[in-house]
């Protein structure tokens, strides 16, 4: 999989989404920038609790996205793979396949 040809066309269908329904996307960005700043817990570690219900939900486009934020945030590619850890002790098999996905992503997006 191209992760940035992908997040690339999931930000164009959020585009038109967010022209549609502009509340309705206004709403979810304020919840997001509310739930995911910096507080008791760091955005890096944020980012990683939401990659990994990415990979748990089996969510292609949450996984790029919050493999490239946790990146940004200061993660590091073990703590990526130790994050996918924990999301196959909690889902088994398919947290596996989702969660090799989350390192193809990290590798791609941050040229490792």
């Amino acid at each position: 999989m191209d992760w940035t040809a992908e997040l690339a066309n999931t930000n164009k269908n959020l585009d038109f989404f967010r022209a549609s329904h502009p509340d309705a996307a206004k709403g979810f960005s304020a919840l997001h920038h509310g739930a995911l700043k910096d507080g008791a817990l760091s955005v890096k570690h944020k980012e990683l609790q939401a990659l990994a219900i990415g990979v748990a939900k089996q969510c292609v486009d949450c996984i790029g996205f919050h493999v490239k934020a946790a990146f940004n945030a200061g993660a590091t590619r073990d703590e990526i793979a130790e994050t996918v850890g924990v999301c196959i002790v909690m889902g088994g098999g398919p947290s596996f396949m989702y969660g090799a996905k989350a390192l193809e992503a990290f590798d791609q997006l941050t040229g490792a």
